[in-house]
């Protein structure tokens, strides 16, 4: 029988830097981390890990025809798991990231099941809160970044607010107190050299569309 899943403070602005480490090197192991983002409480595994992806989903109940988005630490790390994204794409990185934007571009052949869609595309963000900034630097490659819930629930800004069997089917929980509770990021397919949005959330559209139409007139 899995034993409690351990829980661990974290204050955000005081990082304790062993505590990411330690859960950097099980999520590497294939664990899955619960941490903050800067709405909601999100689960952490090793994205180029098939078992740990799979394990995200089974845990979950979600739909394996929805994958996952990525989360990374720069835009270089982007290069880990997509195509060079195009101007536009990159223009957006500069704009936006880290935090707020997801963005859905070409991705990698061979990455693990659950990560890319039908089309062959991967959603990926440079995450903005600190703690899991520091995971994804300390895994040293792309993290899972999905809500801490089962699929079709709400998500939760505090970890009192976890499913039960959520908080149980995971190896360690990252608790830094109450999050924003804010929407989702904002989901952006960049095609050529034009956008379309797939889901409105913290990042409203107008704030997008003025960022592609000040790279269009950069641009001609």
């Amino acid at each position: 029988m899995k034993t409690i899943t351990r829980i661990a403070r974290i204050d955000a602005q005081r990082m304790d830097r062993r505590a990411i480490a330690r859960a950097a090197e099980i999520m590497r192991r294939g664990a899955v981390v619960v941490f903050p983002t800067s709405g909601l409480y999100g689960l952490g595994t090793d994205a180029l890990n098939p078992r740990s992806v799979a394990r995200i989903f089974d845990l979950k109940g979600r739909d394996p025809a929805k994958p996952l988005l990525v989360l990374v630490d720069s835009p270089e790390m982007v290069a880990r798991v997509a195509l060079p994204p195009n101007e536009l794409a990159r223009h957006l990185m500069k704009c936006f990231w880290p935090g707020k934007l997801t963005l859905v571009v070409p991705a990698l052949a061979g990455l693990p099941p659950g990560l890319t869609g039908p089309d062959g595309t991967i959603g990926v963000r440079q995450v903005a809160h600190p703690v899991a900034a520091a995971l994804v630097r300390a895994l040293g490659g792309p993290m899972t970044g999905t809500s801490a819930n089962f699929s079709g629930a709400g998500g939760a800004a505090t970890v009192d607010g976890l499913a039960p069997e959520v908080r149980e089917a995971t190896d360690l929980v990252l608790d830094a107190g109450a999050l924003a509770g804010a929407p989702g990021s904002t989901v952006v397919e960049v095609n050529e050299k034009r956008v379309s949005i797939l889901r409105e959330g913290v990042l409203p559209r107008g704030q997008i569309m003025a960022a592609v139409e000040q790279f269009a007139g950069a641009t001609y």
